[in-house]
């Protein structure tokens, strides 16, 4: 990949009067947007046709598409239509980008702002959704929103019409999407062949764990019968049961979340920051002392410790960290591991295995939410190796983890740099610091 700052650049350039917009080549124009598009309010008789959503991820995509559980109307009847090439933005989110030129007619939100071109052939479409979702545009929309503060800024159809647009010739355009469509294309491969060899390491990762919990590390060991039809044999010296054998204690959360508050002092764990075995502090909340001591009546969890989802999903799970103080938020379980029988470390990665996840799978079965209840968590299945094989085993696992998750690691560092050239090419071209056609 070629680097942006050396690609040829047009000619002259001319200021364009709006200091946001800077610069522009010297024959584009530059134009306010109420002589380009008009506002429509067409309403929808039926409320029948596609309904669309506007996000700052997606653009504007069909609900359908959607993984959201917001609720659904029983009439839409009185909604905004759209037609194909329209502008849609979400008034409420434009400031974070949640805007689009829509692919397909159908109806959206009465609050949401639509405008339409008011000439053919001034644009094109997927040009003109690139300049609008470009990053000086975007803070321009969060500039000039009116609100008290981020989550009541609104961006208005005024707002829209006052703001003055650097664009090319259709003709220009055309060629710049050409160029971007290809280019784009080989970045997008680039990326999919990158997901994919990280899919791969995760299946290797997935078996290396799997092997080591279920069979161990000696192949001629004598194996028995586990007595679980999804786990089969296991070695002769090794013991299946449920795990609440392995633990002193199980302590779920109160029915409610402790109260939230800025101060970052006590974590509160909700379902949201267990993932894939780890703990994840991103977009976490915290509550003050009298909700860290309220909430901790019934004990402080141990550095070590598992933590356990019970909803939303079920069965995600991890170690309790050593370097700081949290409290449990709703749908939470601590489980307060028996170490003489069984290692956090190795309970972690039996739960990841299929030992437990099958376990998860016949719970769900028929029912959209799986919701963990006591007596479930109690029965988890968990195959136990004498205590020191399992510290063989939790190392043996460690070591090959730590060199597949540096090399899976590397490669989503790879994608992230991809995905920042392809937004750094489309911003640059689509504004003129480039010379593309």
């Amino acid at each position: 990949m070629s680097s942006v700052a050396m690609m040829p650049k047009y000619e002259a350039y001319n200021e364009s009067g709006v200091e946001w917009i800077g610069n522009i080549p010297e024959h584009w124009n530059i134009t306010k947007a109420k002589y380009l598009f008009n506002e429509v309010d067409e309403r929808s008789v039926t409320g029948h046709e596609e309904l669309l959503s506007v996000s700052h991820i997606t653009g504007v995509t069909p609900r359908s598409e959607k993984n959201v559980s917001m609720f659904m109307a029983e009439d839409y009847s009185g909604s905004k239509t759209c037609q194909a090439d329209d502008i849609v933005f979400n008034t409420m989110w434009a400031w974070m980008g949640a805007l689009g030129v829509s692919e397909r007619s159908g109806i959206v939100s009465p609050s949401y702002g639509v405008f339409r071109q008011k000439f053919t052939n001034t644009f094109n479409a997927k040009y003109l959704e690139y300049l609008l979702k470009t990053p000086k545009y975007i803070e321009h929309y969060n500039k000039v929103s009116t609100g008290l503060h981020s989550s009541r800024l609104r961006f208005y159809g005024h707002m829209f019409f006052d703001m003055k647009m650097g664009y090319p010739h259709i003709d220009e355009q055309n060629g710049i999407i050409k160029f971007l469509d290809n280019k784009t294309n080989k970045i997008d491969e680039a990326a999919a062949i990158k997901e994919k060899q990280i899919s791969l390491l995760k299946e290797r990762k997935q078996i290396i764990i799997q092997q080591a919990v279920t069979r161990g590390l000696n192949p001629d060991v004598p194996m028995r019968d586990s007595g679980v039809d999804w786990i089969g044999e296991i070695p002769d010296h090794w013991c299946s049961e449920p795990i609440k054998y392995s633990l002193k204690g199980i302590i779920d959360c109160e029915h409610k979340t402790a109260p939230f508050v800025d101060k970052k002092e006590f974590f509160v764990v909700r379902t949201s920051n267990v993932k894939q075995g780890k703990l994840v502090i991103e977009d976490a909340k915290y509550t003050n002392e009298y909700g860290y001591k309220e909430w901790t009546s019934r004990g402080v969890p141990f550095p070590g410790d598992i933590l356990l989802t019970r909803e939303a999903p079920a069965g995600e799970a991890c170690l309790v960290p050593d370097d700081r103080k949290l409290c449990l938020g709703q749908r939470m379980v601590w489980l307060k591991v028996d170490r003489t029988r069984l290692l956090p470390e190795f309970a972690l990665s039996l739960i990841y295995s299929s030992v437990v996840r099958t376990y998860i799978d016949f719970l769900s079965a028929g029912s959209t939410v799986l919701h963990f209840n006591m007596a479930d968590i109690k029965n988890i299945p968990v195959i136990l190796p004498p205590i020191n094989e399992q510290a063989i085993l939790v190392t043996h696992i460690k070591k090959h983890s730590d060199k597949i998750d540096k090399a899976i690691e590397l490669e989503q560092q790879q994608i992230s740099k991809l995905k920042e050239y392809k937004s750094i090419l489309i911003n640059s071209a689509v504004t003129g610091k480039i010379k593309v056609v």
